[in-house]
């Protein structure tokens, strides 16, 4: 056999063995890349994503396209061969594991705890917008969670209202972490409830839930941080009653970061006209109760998707401005927001077609 056919057989092999070793080797990446965009006024699934019931709508126009990221699953484990690639393509994002799902975190974990982030994006973005239309909207502090095998177990739950701790009044979420931990380990809490099925049944009734109770919860020991303090093991968030229903229908979405344009989008349809003027406008953001908008993860995979749906404007939380503004898709106009009054300022010059003076987002 010639030496240079030697020679060539010989690589090949080699790089037959490469290919099959960087496919069988798993690594400890994730990748990250564009998901799918969803324009909040419109219909997803053969119905409307945004359903009002109870207050008057109005027709609206354009484009209020909510974005997402796509992620391989805590399951999944990449190999050597998919990880290169993911590193060589412009439109994908490859980072270690753990910072997806980190202390190991499993597929159902993340499912869940998206899930409840996404639900808790949906109340704040209705109570911001209804706000932002000087609509009145009654607010409480709840149980959220209850961890499993914490000492709350069995006697705290989801749903339940949480309206003192040891006789304080708990008026935010923070209090009630802020009142547990003034207590040592092994220590008692008293937690006065209105219990989850009484609220419910107050709510259906449209009624003031008045019956209270008393649950003594012993705390123990939390070492997170290398810190020792009380834990009860719950989390707590808010809840609201709302004058009429606002409901948001989105399947297999997950994470806080859709608030922004959910909470546009019921603006535009309670309030005459149209927000974008006809325009295509997508965007990101977390929103709190007072309209604060907040970063997200993967801005630069949101608007590479946001373009290719034909967005002509993005609306950028004003901490993701930087890293958005380095490698911006080619007719996509980064427009930064802190709050949704700066959102709806910067809807007002796009439907003007005002555009010079929108807030911009620099390297």
């Amino acid at each position: 056999m010639p030496r240079r056919t030697a020679t060539m057989l010989a690589s090949t092999l080699m790089l037959i063995a490469l290919l099959c070793a960087g496919v069988l080797i798993p690594v400890p990446y994730a990748e990250m890349s564009p998901g799918p965009t969803v324009n909040t006024l419109g219909d997803h699934d053969g119905e409307p994503v945004l359903q009002i019931a109870g207050r008057r709508t109005y027709a609206t126009s354009g484009n209020l396209n909510m974005t997402t990221v796509r992620v391989t699953s805590a399951d999944y484990r990449m190999n050597l061969v998919e990880a290169v690639y993911g590193w060589l393509a412009h439109d994908t994002k490859v980072v270690p594991h753990d910072t997806l799902y980190p202390d190991g975190k499993t597929e159902e974990q993340s499912t869940q705890e998206n899930a409840e982030e996404f639900s808790q994006s949906q109340e704040s973005a209705k109570v911001a917008a209804l706000k932002e239309l000087k609509v009145p909207v009654t607010s409480w502090v709840i149980v959220s969670t209850v961890v499993k095998g914490s000492p709350a177990e069995g006697r705290l739950h989801a749903g339940d209202v949480i309206k003192a701790v040891d006789g304080a009044a708990v008026k935010q979420p923070g209090d009630v972490a802020k009142l547990v931990t003034k207590h040592k380990p092994a220590e008692k809490v008293v937690f006065t409830i209105v219990p989850a099925k009484e609220q419910a049944a107050a709510e259906k009734a449209h009624k003031a839930a008045t019956g209270t109770q008393d649950v003594t919860v012993t705390t123990a020991t939390s070492d997170d941080s290398g810190q020792k303090r009380a834990i009860v093991g719950i989390s707590a968030g808010t809840d609201h009653t709302f004058p009429f229903t606002v409901d948001i229908k989105l399947a297999d979405v997950g994470g806080p970061s859709a608030g922004l344009m959910f909470a546009l989008g019921i603006y535009d349809k309670l309030t005459p006209g149209s927000l974008t003027g006809g325009k295509f406008v997508a965007g990101t953001g977390t929103i709190d109760d007072d309209g604060k908008v907040g970063p997200i993860g993967g801005i630069e995979l949101k608007t590479v998707g946001a373009r290719s749906q034909g967005a002509q404007y993005f609306l950028t939380p004003a901490e993701n401005c930087a890293a958005a503004a380095k490698d911006t898709p080619s007719g996509l106009k980064l427009v930064k927001v802190n709050t949704i009054d700066d959102a709806l300022g910067a809807l007002k010059d796009i439907r003007s077609g005002d555009t010079a003076d929108l807030p911009k987002c620099t390297k």
